[in-house]
């Protein structure tokens, strides 16, 4: 796994913009070294790490897509439906045992070889049969419903580059070409813990002023949707030294450490200083709302020593919403960086606002909307209310509208990007 310095990241200003802080981990974060050999049953959800070359064509051979009949185009009369008389017939599985003359055809199924001599199929449902004869509808054009070979996948070229988070569909593809096996990048450790003496684990019961710890297992579901292995740290309690010997000790077994809460400027807020105690306090406070209060920084593997590697540290916000945006916008491109996966943005698209909203300009704003179809455009309706601690918003809303830094009001019809929590959350 790729190590990091206290000095990888160096930014000078006191409230970042999204655009800075993902370059500065694109720029600063090492790419991730290393290889595991899996099975390719175990490979979803792991990252490539070498570029895939097509072994074979795909598809292999020249082949049917259709049930039907195979024949040479050049036996059709272009104005007319062509009798063609039947002389066998070939199985998927199977080649055919002669090629086809003229004006014959011969029975076909969808994944057979096309016989030799033929270039284009016709569909059982286009023909009329007759006996030992069929009668082929005028048309047609030469290859069609048949499949050449590297129609899919060519042989030698990339099939999957090196960095491909695999999916169903890519592990489907190595499948196909013939890979049992594919070499993927070590999965990163990430630890995860909340912050706060107002927090009680679920199950537990709730003492005075207390309320049950949502955010840790909010980003431990987030994080089994990424490559990487997840550990929950449990809740670190309001103490300063308690918080900063859990941070090192945690920094020493893990490639990267998210907590939230405990980053903004209370007596209690322990994280931050815990982070400029033990390591490198990279910035705090991030220019979005909601989620200014968020720090990164990193801290040492081991006994104090840099040139050990350092682990880093993104300090999340404790209100749950404002987590979320700072884990989409700071936690998963650092960790997909970690984990030697190419760039992937969050998934947007166009929507049109039905709300009214105005905001200051120089932060970027997440306004959690619900979505409906109207007239063939996509409505944008904001959530009724605004506050960063309400979980119920993230159920019962369908994303955020994205509201750049220099908008200072939305109106209804204007357009808006949206971020859906489809895929996200």
């Amino acid at each position: 796994m790729a190590q990091l310095s206290d000095d990888c990241f160096a930014f000078g200003g006191a409230l970042m913009s999204v655009e800075d802080a993902q370059a500065l981990i694109a720029a600063r974060v090492p790419a991730a070294t290393g290889e595991d050999i899996v099975p390719l049953a175990a490979a979803r959800g792991r990252v490539l790490a070498r570029d895939l070359v097509a072994p074979i064509p795909l598809p292999p051979f020249f082949n049917a897509a259709v049930d039907g009949w195979a024949f040479r185009h050049s036996d059709l009369d272009a104005g007319a439906p062509t009798r063609l008389r039947e002389t066998g017939r070939v199985p998927a599985g199977h080649a055919a045992a002669l090629p086809v003359g003229g004006q014959e055809a011969l029975r076909v199924f969808t994944g057979a070889p096309m016989p030799p001599g033929t270039d284009t199929c016709v569909m059982q449902e286009d023909v009329q049969r007759d006996g030992d004869t069929v009668l082929v509808p005028p048309g047609l054009k030469r290859g069609a419903n048949a499949r050449p070979a590297g129609e899919d996948v060519a042989l030698g070229s990339t099939a999957l580059a090196a960095g491909r988070v695999l999916g169903p569909a890519e592990i489907g593809l190595a499948a196909a070409l013939g890979q049992a096996r594919l070499a993927v990048r070590p999965l990163p450790r990430v630890g995860v813990f909340s912050t706060g003496d107002e927090l009680a684990p679920p199950g537990a019961p709730l003492r005075a002023a207390q309320t049950h710890d949502s955010n840790r297992f909010t980003l431990l579901a987030m994080l089994a949707g990424l490559p990487c292995v997840a550990s929950d740290l449990g809740i670190l309690p309001d103490d300063a030294v308690r918080t900063a010997a859990a941070l090192a000790e945690a920094a020493r077994d893990h490639d990267l450490l998210l907590t939230s809460g405990g980053v903004s400027t209370g007596e209690e807020d322990h994280v931050r200083a815990a982070i400029e105690a033990g390591g490198s306090l990279v910035f705090w406070r991030l220019a979005v709302k909601p989620g200014r209060p968020a720090a990164m920084g990193v801290l040492p593997k081991a006994g104090g020593d840099f040139r050990a590697g350092g682990t880093p540290v993104v300090g999340l916000p404790g209100n749950p919403v404002a987590a979320v945006v700072c884990f989409l916008h700071l936690a998963r491109p650092l960790l997909l960086r970690l984990a030697g996966a190419a760039d992937r943005p969050l998934p947007r698209y166009g929507a049109v606002a039905g709300f009214d909203y105005r905001k200051k300009a120089g932060r970027r704003e997440y306004v959690r909307v619900t979505l409906r179809t109207e007239g063939g455009a996509t409505r944008a309706e904001k959530f009724p209310r605004e506050g960063a601690g309400l979980l119920s918003s993230l159920t019962q809303s369908d994303g955020f509208a994205e509201l750049p830094e220099e908008v200072t009001r939305v109106a209804p019809g204007d357009a808006v990007t949206v971020l859906p929590f489809a895929g996200m959350l």
